[in-house]
């Protein structure tokens, strides 16, 4: 019998798809009704809240929420009931059955019927314990910093949200230019910033209220050359809580950041998305047997920086992760698959072309499926390049032969392979 064709126009179709990604999406995700409800979580909200799925279903979110953070999230769920706002996104915490703490960022959007009512709302949440941690740590370093700020490499700024007036304390002119240097304004201060990293120092979501705070990593020319800083940045409200001023802090982390990049290369797995990295690629590969040849897969996305420019890295993390999940569902568990790049994924499958044809086809075909994200989806599709050999031979020279095979598959209109 001939395979049904259908196309994401169908709805019984756009409704698999969005089940599946709800189901299966690397962050928890939950329907929420009027009163704060759970309707439907997926296994990975139920991981955060330490509780089976079946156990979350009609329980109100207060009741997993620490008891400091509830007045704030009420408020802000308040306020979308009200239509004062169609979403919002909160830091709050978790507090799990055995009492440890999770803490995670939810954006929650409103889902409104024909008429405009809004009917239920839909989240999701991310696990930020980690960067919690991260960020509670380099506040115990500036509170540390300020009893000897002459020793602090870098420095203040502030920005006037109303009349749009940004300037650098003179410490950190004169870290970024010299000792005569005079203070930068805003246009100033970002044509110092690497062109790559101007997504990580944008204000925006600081100026329009939507954080009250966060930390950014860039690289910032300077007089001592290229550095690496982290920017804590604090929004301050006037008495009705309008955007008034931004305040940060830009301190030189390079050598912090030089030990972590060691370390990263040390380890054989990537951090973001659990594949294996070039490194572990490198040992697995040493020792994989297959009495029918090597395939190496080169795979890069097509449209992934428009993710990041669009959306920003965070949502351009959850397309990676998304893409490892189905790079990975597409071959077998004992087939190899590293992210060796930002968007560059390698999957080696022990057999014949043939074998190797077929999983490259299964790959383009599920990239093809939207990414579910806050507020909506986003595509990415891939290109792949593939090389097969009857025999073992080097890792580096196969994946060589497959990136400028990978680069042609781009050439000829992309969402396509050459093998």
């Amino acid at each position: 019998m001939a395979e049904q064709a259908y196309t994401t126009d169908d709805p019984a179709t756009r409704l698999g798809l969005f089940d599946f990604a709800f189901d299966h999406a690397p962050i928890g995700i939950a329907l929420v009704d009027l009163e704060g409800r759970i309707l439907r979580g997926n296994a990975a909200f139920a991981r955060l809240v330490g509780l089976p799925i079946k156990k979350v279903i009609g329980t109100h979110f207060k009741d997993f929420t620490h008891p400091d953070d509830i007045d704030a999230d009420m408020h802000q769920f308040q306020q979308v009931l009200q239509g004062r706002r169609d979403g919002y996104t909160i830091e709050k915490r978790y507090v799990r059955p055995l009492g440890d703490v999770v803490d995670v960022l939810i954006h929650v959007a409103a889902m409104r019927d024909a008429e405009g009512r809004v009917v239920r709302f839909i989240s999701q949440i991310e696990d930020i314990t980690r960067h919690k941690e991260h960020e509670r740590q380099l506040a115990e370093r500036a509170a540390q910093l300020e009893l000897a700020m002459e020793a602090v490499r870098g420095g203040f700024w502030h920005m006037d949200i109303p009349s749009g007036k940004f300037e650098t304390s003179d410490r950190l002119a004169q870290f970024i230019g010299g000792q005569t240097a005079a203070r930068l304004d805003l246009e100033r201060y970002v044509s110092r910033v690497n062109v790559n990293d101007g997504a990580q120092a944008d204000l925006t979501p600081l100026i329009s209220g939507e954080l009250d705070q966060n930390v950014a990593e860039y690289r910032l020319d300077t007089i001592q050359g290229e550095r690496w800083m982290r920017c804590d940045r604090r929004l301050l409200r006037d008495g009705d809580g309008r955007p008034l001023k931004i305040v940060g802090m830009a301190i030189d982390f390079t050598d912090e950041r030089r030990r972590i990049e060691q370390l990263e290369e040390s380890a054989s797995t990537d951090a973001l998305t659990g594949l294996l990295n070039r490194r572990g690629l490198v040992g697995e590969f040493a020792a994989l047997q297959s009495a029918d040849g090597f395939v190496v897969l080169a795979l890069d996305l097509d449209g992934f920086k428009q993710v990041n420019d669009v959306h920003g890295h965070g949502v351009g993390d959850v397309v990676l992760c998304e893409t490892a999940r189905r790079i990975t569902g597409a071959v077998r568990s004992h087939d190899l698959v590293a992210r060796t790049g930002g968007d560059e994924f390698v999957v080696v499958v022990a057999g014949s072309r043939a074998a190797g044809m077929a999983a490259a086809e299964r790959i383009l075909e599920r990239m093809r499926a939207p990414v579910l994200i806050s507020g909506g989806s986003t595509h990415v599709r891939a290109s792949i390049g593939g090389v097969w050999s009857a025999a073992k031979r080097d890792i580096t020279g196969l994946i060589n032969e497959a990136d400028a095979l990978l680069y042609d598959a781009k050439a000829s209109g992309k969402d396509a392979m050459q093998f």
